[in-house]
């Protein structure tokens, strides 16, 4: 199976560097690395130690984990307008095996809803525009009961029901221990 928009036009270069690979293949350079350590994607190292990746071995990749280099596993959207959070988030659940997509605001999420629902939400209350308390609402009214998991910052001692109230599934204080996080979307939706 090939993924169209992926292939090489002619002229391209056919070795890739790590941060040209992990675009190519829509993952975080960490977890490219992690899978070339794996065994998961060929990779060759120059001699100054550097990762190169052959795009063919790439396309093979892709073909059999599918889009956006997914690993195959549940899929879930994390929702959160700080970027390096949300790369820790899909870094860690990657490496649990999950597929991850991520979007920066509740408009951009609801647009990957979609394209492809998740099995898993994880959705920050806090953020411009549309908040996640909104989005949540927008989500169950247009595709129904998709399970999520609120965080935010702003915790306080009525956070927790208020989410459980509103059909989240639980709720996560931030800064949070990123294993916390996990433990939650395993019991939901398991790897």
């Amino acid at each position: 199976m090939a993924f169209p928009g992926r292939r090489a036009p002619t002229g391209e270069p056919d070795w890739l560097t790590l941060g040209q690979a992990a675009k190519f293949l829509g993952v975080a350079q960490s977890t490219i690395r992690k899978w070339s350590d794996q065994g998961r994607v060929p990779a060759f190292y120059t001699p100054g130690g550097h990762r190169r990746y052959r795009r063919r071995d790439l396309e093979a990749f892709l073909d059999r984990s599918g889009p956006g280099g997914r690993t195959g596993g549940p899929l879930v959207l994390v929702v959160d307008d700080d970027e390096r959070l949300r790369e820790f988030m899909r870094v860690n659940l990657e490496m649990e095996g999950y597929s991850v997509r991520e979007a920066a605001s509740a408009e951009e999420a609801l647009d990957a809803i979609e394209d492809q629902a998740p099995e898993l939400v994880l959705l920050d209350v806090v953020m411009p525009g549309v908040d996640g308390w909104q989005m949540l609402q927008r989500m169950q009214e247009r595709h129904g009961s998709i399970p999520v998991i609120m965080f935010s910052g702003q915790v306080d001692a009525n956070s927790a029901g208020e989410a459980e109230q509103r059909g989240a599934r639980g709720f996560v204080g931030k800064p949070f221990d990123p294993q916390q996080l996990i433990e939650r979307a395993k019991q939901l939706v398991p790897a």
